[in-house]
């Protein structure tokens, strides 16, 4: 047994999430935890939504409501989105609570301490017509490295590489237009290169494990060659104020969302541990250098748990160039591995929830059942290279795949268990085609589950999917439907028994993939239904009045996991009463294509 940290990108919470977002970090997070947990490890699964930074106040601007109510309105919807989709988080918050103000005061104050938070003096923009700071992420002009157009202030997202709203050729406002005007400011930098040679040497210990992504491991190594100062605060008044004698009290500065926000992953570890009376059990995920950590997210923000993050760790354990000592939560483990996703784009264009070029979660979850979306994500998504949503495959793999295969060999097994038997039927003695398909279906365990190991999720459901074949195929072979003489009756009894128990070890197989359908196959067989424990929302009361944003009660997501089936075959009990089965799959008129193509249209207008 391990302790596993499944550390989930945060969702940023000026608005709703669409289904590209929880292609990139959700369901890939979700698969790999649930597997874990079945294989018996102590899995930590923590994420939260992101709500500091301008684009928060930007968006509460145009609708004329605060920074708060905001992030408050849109916490809400993508709690609400992702327990409907299943992923099972121990604790989904916010960064907005005083603990998490807590953990990032705490982590900023000792890197300072160590020495690698540096004060310089810096260029800001400015908007001539509203004398606002400009964010990086809403300055935008030509790349001075590669040339793309519509390179950020912060980053280029065609060839990855940080830069500085001044690097960039002909720099315009995003929210205006404008030319933005630069002023000087005092800010404090993260010191990268006094952390270059420990990054440096932790990025090639990483790679020769082989377990990186190669396109995530070598672009982390790549942006080693221009590491540079980061800057950690911002001209700005929402966000976490900056805990030293004399910043703290400016409000117009705090530290920089990208900061705060990736600490998150062990704030929320923290506020997990305090939720359950158990304040320090965190450190069994965080100090312990036995435990693993994997962090999931998209492409786009490989830089930032790839560098920044483990470079604050460094700073903090006190292991870069200048020493230093570790603060009040000792020394921090490193990430395991980052896994990245590609991008997901929408019948080949880029999702754009501002073009309307685009499906959200909860309107996906209002009229599709969640575990064809998940289905979708994890045989065709964006794993190791860019991958297109089309409402054609999507309708096509939910008719071809789930019913037609999956599906109907639930329904048909259930369906003649329940007319020949009314139960699970005992085996008599077994045959070579009995054997050869049970064999098929236990070496599934192995296979399947190293791939989901590995973050091979599409080739695992793949996998799993080609065993469901070979069941079907083995019930075509049989002819068990074809048994109706009294003579073949123990026969006709030995082969459901075989199918029973064939349909609840693919069940299991498929389970950290389709967790809601797993719930229903197993009522289909006579379970209760609850095979796969789900997550909830619980609304929770502020641990720290006052130090945050003036939180009071807010939603989390978070579960009892401990019910998790076993990664194993588990026989089928005889006697067990199964009845008619309705389907456990919906299936997609084609008409759908059309309909929701019109959808797209129509918000584009």
């Amino acid at each position: 047994m391990a302790h596993i940290l499944s550390a989930v990108a945060w969702p940023y919470a000026n608005g709703p999430r669409h289904i590209g977002h929880v292609a990139g970090f959700g369901v890939p997070s979700d698969v790999f935890s649930r597997y874990m947990r079945m294989v018996g490890h102590e899995v930590l699964m923590v994420s939260g939504t992101d709500e500091h930074g301008t684009p928060i106040l930007v968006q509460a601007d145009k609708e004329g409501v605060s920074a708060k109510e905001l992030a408050d309105k849109n916490n809400a919807i993508i709690v609400q989105d992702l327990v409907d989709l299943g992923l099972s988080y121990d604790l989904f918050t916010r960064t907005t609570t005083g603990n998490h103000y807590r953990t990032v005061q705490e982590l900023f104050t000792t890197v300072h301490r160590n020495g690698y938070m540096v004060e310089r003096t810096t260029q800001a923009a400015i908007s001539p017509s509203t004398g606002r700071t400009l964010p990086d992420r809403y300055i935008e002009g030509t790349c001075p490295i590669c040339r793309y157009a519509e390179a950020r202030g912060d980053q280029c997202d065609n060839c990855g590489n940080q830069l500085d709203p001044t690097d960039l050729i002909e720099p315009r406002s995003k929210i205006n237009g404008e030319t933005p005007e630069f002023v000087q400011t005092q800010h404090f930098f993260l010191d990268l290169p006094a952390l270059a040679e420990a990054l440096g040497a932790w990025l090639d210990e990483r790679e020769a494990t082989g377990l990186w992504r190669p396109n995530v491991i070598k672009f982390s190594q790549n942006i080693l060659g221009d590491i540079r100062p980061r800057a950690m605060t911002r001209d700005i008044d929402w966000g976490i104020p900056i805990p030293l004698e004399g910043w703290r009290e400016q409000r117009s500065k705090r530290l920089y969302v990208w900061f705060d926000a990736v600490i998150g992953y062990l704030s929320a570890s923290i506020e997990w541990a305090r939720r359950i009376g158990d304040p320090d059990r965190w450190r069994e995920w965080w100090n312990d250098p036995e435990s693993l950590s994997y962090y999931f997210m998209g492409k786009d923000n490989i830089v930032f748990h790839s560098q920044i993050w483990p470079a604050e760790l460094l700073a903090y354990n006190g292991e870069g160039e200048r020493g230093g000592a570790p603060g009040q939560y000792g020394r921090l483990n490193l990430p395991t591995e980052v896994v990245s996703s590609e991008f997901m784009t929408m019948e080949s264009k880029q999702l754009s929830t501002s073009r309307g070029h685009v499906i959200l979660v909860g309107d996906m979850l209002a009229r599709y059942q969640p575990d064809a979306l998940r289905y979708f994500i994890c045989a065709a998504g964006p794993e190791t290279s860019d991958a297109d949503f089309t409402w054609a495959e999507f309708v096509q793999r939910t008719n071809s795949e789930l019913v037609a295969g999956w599906g109907n060999l639930v329904n048909r097994t259930a369906t003649m268990i329940a007319k020949n038997f009314g139960e699970i039927p005992p085996a008599g003695a077994l045959e070579p085609v009995d054997e050869t398909v049970l064999a098929t279906v236990r070496a599934g365990f192995d296979a399947v589950g190293g791939l989901i190991g590995r973050h091979r999720q599409r080739a695992a459901i793949a996998e799993a999917m080609r065993v469901v074949g070979e069941v079907n195929k083995y019930l075509t072979v049989t002819e068990p439907y074809k048994m109706k003489d009294p003579s073949q009756r123990e026969r006709l009894a030995t082969v459901l028994h075989v199918a029973a128990q064939c349909v609840q070890d693919c069940n299991t197989l498929l389970a950290p993939f389709l967790p809601h359908s797993a719930n229903r196959v197993h009522q289909v067989l006579g379970g209760t239904g609850e095979l796969m424990p789900m997550p909830r929302i619980d609304h929770v009361t502020e641990l720290d009045p006052g130090d945050g944003a003036g939180l009071d009660r807010y939603p989390v997501i978070t579960g009892d996991y401990s019910a998790t089936p076993a990664w194993e075959s588990r026989p089928v009990v005889p006697g067990t009463p199964v009845a008619k089965p309705t389907p456990v799959f919906t299936k997609l008129d084609p008409a759908v294509v059309d309909e929701e193509l019109g959808r797209l249209g129509s918000a584009g207008e």
